[in-house]
């Protein structure tokens, strides 16, 4: 996977992204911070304290807070 996008099960933002990402065919990992204590540190660690969510974090270690298909794309080169 290119990416793994960090989120909750009551996220909108998230379920959004999620049905574009599939839509465009983009494969990634997800994990749901409430059920993962130790994701839910590395997106506070990414969020300056905040368990902002949706966040995406790539293989190359940067992320991307509550981002768009755009975004995801550019960075991805899809």
């Amino acid at each position: 996977m290119q990416f793994t996008m960090f989120s909750t099960p009551w996220c909108g933002y998230c379920h959004r992204l999620k049905g574009q990402l599939h839509r465009e065919g983009i494969s990634f990992d997800e994990v749901d911070i409430e059920q993962d204590p130790d994701s839910a540190e590395t997106v506070a660690r990414v969020n300056n304290g905040n368990q902002t969510v949706p966040t995406v974090l790539f293989v190359d270690g940067t992320a991307l807070t509550n981002p768009s298909l755009a975004q995801i794309k550019a960075k991805i080169g899809a």
